[in-house]
């Protein structure tokens, strides 16, 4: 890696090696976990309570450990994380007792949507920024984003593969489900020995983790945020947004959705994600070259709005190779916005306040998509109104792009200015 140090350029691949299992591990799981709750004998309506109960612990569990990862140690928040995932998958894997379960969902560390949960993204992003030059963090942010989607698209893969399979072989459905589930425990192990590897170098500054002169306020004693709280609330504010509107179209819902409309199995339902997931991550690695053309926002808005149009016509699909067409073509611009979202936030915060903005800003996004699942998951029962969760999403992102290119149209980071 040039222009950095040995040391931060190890740190930099193991951040990314972490960022693979985690998301294989996430896919892995998310593709089978509704079909597992539902085998287990729930209900739709206590599967999309279960959903939002284990988003919104990710929320409190996320908040407490990124805020706070700056003064306790980037390296003990993290193994932290690993160990909760740990907890998660065994309990899940042990027990099909709902509160049992809720238990689990809302202290463990699990992603319905095979997406990034709980401290580790914020605590990575602000290791990077601080181990990369500013020109080079949105591509770093890509490639990390690259590996997180092919490392999803292969635990989709992985996991429905393994459910086929072990259910061919005799197995019944829910142990089937259940073996995916203590892999996800498995995989949670796995990441906390690769934490254990990391430099003291990713550890904040000892300027920076100094207590402020004066006495401190509200948001700097339990949000670790100072000069830079204005922009963090407000993007907040936006982002939370967008993520309840992608709460109801979870990759766990859609992946049922499909299961019951067009009645894929888990192999397929594997093979179509993982499909999906591959083209995400290619979209992501093509931002970095849009943005430098046309700015970090711009790249946001104007590919993130193509794909909220796209998200109205899966439903309307007469056939499951339609629906799978134009699924995969949203995918395949969809996950544009998020790199240039990441290094946007990176670059007009203070760079002391890197770990809180991106754990604040996190935050955000599971407390919006901790939401949505409590509504989706009646919405999927019902045949008549399984495909209005589709049609909520693609409106409500829009609205978000729409206000997010009003609010931040005219702000411009640093190494856009040069």
């Amino acid at each position: 890696m040039n222009g950095t140090s040995p040391f931060a350029a190890r740190d930099v691949r193991l951040l990314f090696a972490t960022r693979a299992v985690r998301l294989f591990a996430y896919g892995f799981l998310s593709v089978v976990l509704v079909l597992y709750l539902a085998a287990a004998g729930l209900s739709e309506a206590r599967i999309g309570l279960l959903l939002s109960l284990t988003l919104a612990g990710d929320t409190a569990i996320s908040l407490y450990l990124t805020t706070r990862a700056d003064r306790l140690g980037r390296r003990a928040m993290l193994l932290a994380g690993a160990g909760l995932m740990v907890f998660a998958g065994a309990l899940f894997a042990v027990t099909g007792n709902f509160w049992l379960l809720l238990l689990a969902a809302t202290v463990g560390v699990i992603s319905p949507a095979g997406n990034e949960v709980g401290p580790f993204l914020a605590i990575e992003q602000a290791a990077l920024s601080e181990a990369l030059p500013a020109e080079r963090r949105t591509g770093a942010f890509a490639w990390y984003t690259l590996f997180g989607s092919f490392a999803t698209a292969l635990g989709s893969l992985a996991g429905g593969a393994l459910a086929s399979a072990l259910q061919r072989a005799g197995a019944a459905p829910l142990n089937s489900y259940r073996a995916v589930v203590v892999g996800y425990g498995a995989l949670g192990l796995a990441l906390g020995v690769l934490f254990t590897r990391l430099s003291h170098g990713v550890e904040a500054p000892a300027a920076r983790r100094a207590a402020p002169p004066g006495r401190p306020s509200f948001l700097q004693r339990s949000l670790g945020l100072s000069s830079s709280r204005g922009v963090v609330l407000k993007l907040s504010a936006l982002f939370s947004v967008d993520a309840f509107a992608g709460g109801f179209v979870v990759q766990a819902f859609v992946a049922y959705w499909f299961h019951r409309r067009f009645g894929a199995d888990p192999a397929l339902l594997g093979a179509i994600f993982f499909g999906a997931n591959v083209l995400a991550g290619v979209s992501a690695l093509s931002a970095a070259w849009v943005a430098r053309r046309i700015g970090l926002v711009r790249t946001m808005v104007f590919t993130h709005l193509p794909s909220n149009v796209l998200l109205f016509l899966v439903p309307l699909m007469p056939t499951l190779p339609l629906a799978m067409a134009v699924l995969f073509l949203r995918f395949s611009i969809s996950q544009m916005d998020v790199p240039t979202r990441q290094s946007f936030t990176m670059a007009v915060v203070d760079p002391g306040e890197r770990s809180a903005a991106a754990g604040v800003t996190g935050i955000a996004r599971t407390v919006g998509s901790a939401l949505s699942p409590l509504a989706a998951g009646p919405l999927y029962a019902a045949p008549a109104l399984a495909s209005l969760p589709f049609f909520i999403a693609g409106g409500l992102k829009i609205l978000y792009d729409l206000a997010l290119l009003v609010a931040f149209g005219r702000v411009a980071p640093p190494e856009e200015r040069r």
